[in-house]
């Protein structure tokens, strides 16, 4: 678009809200909804290209869910990815994970931290709210966490810095697969809404 690029520190601070806030923090503050939606569209058209390239499972991370469902957690993915991105990297990155439910970004519904999307998947699962815990690596999962009255466990393996995630004050902090397997042991109830981040 001809546009000033972003420092990559810069980018990182734009991510995390969904693929329109991405657009509206990256474009110049004057930019009106025609070129934010032709923004928006190039790089979905990019990203479908580019993603498996750029996207990898966290090591370990397979693993843990391998095993989690093997003890008998239900899983699912609560992100603010479009949903045709969110259900495609789950399908390529956990080919044999067997999800209750794989929920991005989709219209109409919004985006975390407002809780309706954990609400939907506690339903999908067929869990009180209360047996849930959301899994993220972000301050925002964190507060979906909260508003929807789910417990919440960050990982520091991810998008956010330890320190930010702390400072957030999580129900319980990992910083690794092998210590999150730990503390899911210790978790009441079943279930997890997990956005696994996996990039």
């Amino acid at each position: 678009m001809r546009l000033p690029p972003h420092s990559l520190p810069a980018v990182r601070g734009f991510i995390g809200d969904g693929a329109r806030v991405l657009v509206s923090r990256a474009a110049p503050q004057q930019a009106d909804e025609s070129l934010l939606t032709a923004i928006e569209r190039a790089f979905k058209v990019d990203y479908d290209l580019t993603w498996p390239q750029g996207t990898a499972a966290y090591p370990g991370v397979a693993g843990l869910l391998a095993e989690l469902e093997h003890r008998g957690m239900a899983l699912a993915v609560l992100s603010n990815k479009p949903h045709a991105f969110t259900t495609a990297m789950v399908r390529a990155l956990f080919p044999t994970v067997s999800f209750a439910a794989v929920l991005g970004q989709r219209s109409g519904i919004p985006h975390k931290p407002d809780p309706t999307g954990a609400i939907e998947l506690a339903a999908v699962l067929g869990l009180p709210a209360q047996a849930c815990v959301v899994i993220g690596d972000s301050t925002m999962d964190i507060e979906t966490a909260r508003r929807a009255d789910m417990r919440a466990v960050a990982v520091s393996w991810g998008y956010h810095d330890r320190a930010v995630l702390v400072a957030a004050l999580p129900d319980a902090l990992s910083d690794s697969p092998e210590e999150l397997l730990s503390l899911l042991e210790k978790v009441p109830g079943g279930g997890s809404a997990s956005d696994p981040n996996p990039t």
